[in-house]
């Protein structure tokens, strides 16, 4: 079977973190990705749930667009972040 060569662009740090997890695995990337894309072409399908992020919905960007609106008209209360 002919082999061919595919270049992708990524975060380096993710890059770095991807390569010593598929280290771990006894994989390298391209096996990791092969892997994946196997599983892509067999399933006809990304074999994980891809889910959008609820913090960019519609209704919750309106619900920080009023509570940053009152809190400028003077209402509401400021909360201290806590760093995670």
């Amino acid at each position: 079977m002919a082999t061919t060569s595919v270049t992708i662009r990524m975060d380096e740090s993710l890059k770095k973190q991807a390569e010593k997890l598929f280290e771990e695995m006894g994989l390298n990337m391209t096996t990791a990705f092969t892997i994946f894309t196997k599983a892509v072409v067999r399933e006809q399908k990304i074999p994980f749930e891809i889910t959008v992020d609820p913090f960019y919905s519609d209704s919750n960007q309106a619900h920080l667009k009023k509570s940053i609106a009152r809190l400028n008209a003077g209402k509401g209360k400021v909360h201290d972040l806590i760093e995670v």
